[in-house]
This record gives structure tokens, C-alpha cells and sequence, in this order.
């Protein structure tokens, strides 16, 4: 059987491959989107390659966010976001505890759980007030699922889905860009950030952003709800055998 070693860490052939097509994918949607690098790619690299969730998972949402953030950062409002990151302290806090303390199997039911969440809230759109306690709410759970799955999004999205698709993305990717920055550091504080993990996501680096690049070039020609049921369709089939 064919293996990439790369940095210390081993994998097959068909599963280097299968982990870089998610990651594109992921790209590709996130780029289109706003959002969906995590919730695509959690539940199936879990199931390709668990090593891989969520230090690489992190690298490149701060990627993808970065440059996305370059087209729409005159859209973001600080103002609108610095009450979640603040909540983003205590709930980096609580998911490296679940990281360290819970087994695996009790993680693979929280990721798929936050996953059909995140498909619950791009689908239903449910409307909350926007509030200091709100966000400061959403920026905790932000911080517990994305630290222990790169799930950042999805509370986020529950509240700020009124926005313009311009504005959404704009608000998204500053967070983003900050929030992965912050899991990074609390992740290295928790032993949990090895240097293999840098090595191997440049092996996934070019794959990410062509699919970031190609979204650029031909989302606005695709029809945005197709592709998200179609991407969501996917995420769904992969949490529920996250569960199974």
C-alpha cells in the first residue's frame, strides 16, 4: 500500500486523497457561502483521518477566511463581533477541556452533533435578537465547537443571517481570522499542537486554494442553494455515521 509520510505523520494514498478532496470541497463551499470549511470537513476527515481534526481543520479556516476577507472587509462593523469574541475566552476554555478530559467516541457524537446543528441553522434560519447576551452566548458555543471541531460558524450564522450575503461574509471572516488565531494559541497551551500538523497541511495547501480560487471564479454562476443542499446533504450523511 502506497503512504505519504510527511513530518512524522503516516497515512495511505487514498486516504491523503480523500482528505485533500474534502478540504477543497470545504474551500470551495466557504468561499461561496461564507461559511462550511468545518462543517464540510469535520465529520468526513474524521472519518478519513481523525489526527487531522481540528489543528488542520484551523489552519485553513484561517486561510480561506483570510482571503476571503480581503474582497469584503469593508463590510465588517468590529462593534458587531467583539461581544462573541469576548465569549470566545471561556468557550476556548471549556472545548479543550472536553479535548483532553472526554474519550474519542464521546467527541465524534459532540462534532456530528454540532454538524447537524450547523445544518439546522443554515436550513431553518431561526431569528433571535441580537444582543449583548446573544453574541456573547453564540461566542461561547462558538468557542466550544471550535475548538474541539473548527466549528466556529454556525451560532454566529443563527444570529447574523440577516445580513447581506456581502456583509455576512465580510462579518464571518473577520471572526473568523480572529477566533482561529485564538484556538491556535489554545490548543498550543493544551499540548495539543504538534509541528507534523503544520507539515502535512502544506501538503493540503495547494488543493485548498484552488478550490478557494475556483469559487471566486464561478460561484456567482451556480446556483447558491444548490450547492448548499447539495454540500449540506453531504455533512448530514456524514454526521449521521459519525453516530451510527
Amino acid at each position: 500500500m502506497v503512504e505519504v509520510l510527511l513530518s512524522g505523520v503516516d497515512m495511505t494514498l487514498p486516504v491523503w486523497l480523500g482528505c485533500a478532496a474534502t478540504l477543497a470541497l470545504g474551500a470551495f463551499v466557504q468561499r461561496s457561502t461564507g461559511f462550511g470549511l468545518a462543517v464540510v470537513g469535520a465529520p468526513l476527515l474524521l472519518l478519513l483521518e481523525p489526527r487531522l481534526v481540528p489543528v488542520v481543520l484551523v489552519l485553513f479556516g484561517f486561510t480561506v477566511a483570510l482571503t476571503t476577507l480581503r474582497h469584503y472587509w469593508r463590510e465588517v462593523q468590529p462593534g458587531e463581533i467583539a461581544t462573541a469574541l469576548v465569549g470566545r475566552i471561556p468557550g476556548n476554555a471549556l472545548g479543550l477541556w472536553l479535548l483532553l478530559a472526554a474519550p474519542m467516541a464521546v467527541l465524534e457524537k459532540l462534532i456530528a452533533g454540532s454538524v447537524l446543528f450547523a445544518v439546522a441553522v443554515t436550513l431553518f434560519r431561526f431569528r433571535l435578537p441580537v444582543n449583548r447576551a446573544t453574541l456573547f452566548g453564540a461566542g461561547v458555543f462558538s468557542g466550544i465547537f471550535g475548538t474541539i471541531a473548527a466549528l466556529s460558524g454556525p451560532p454566529l450564522v443563527l444570529l447574523l443571517h440577516g445580513f447581506s450575503p456581502d456583509r455576512l461574509r465580510g462579518t464571518l471572516s473577520a471572526f473568523f481570522v480572529v477566533t482561529a488565531l485564538m484556538t491556535l494559541v489554545t490548543l498550543g497551551l493544551g499540548g495539543l499542537l504538534r509541528a507534523w500538523h503544520f507539515g502535512v497541511a502544506l501538503t493540503f495547501a495547494p488543493g485548498v486554494l484552488a478550490g478557494s480560487w475556483l469559487a471566486g471564479r464561478v460561484a456567482h454562476r451556480l446556483d447558491r442553494r444548490l450547492l448548499q443542499g447539495a454540500s449540506l446533504s453531504l455533512c448530514t450523511l456524514a454526521a449521521l455515521g459519525l453516530l451510527l
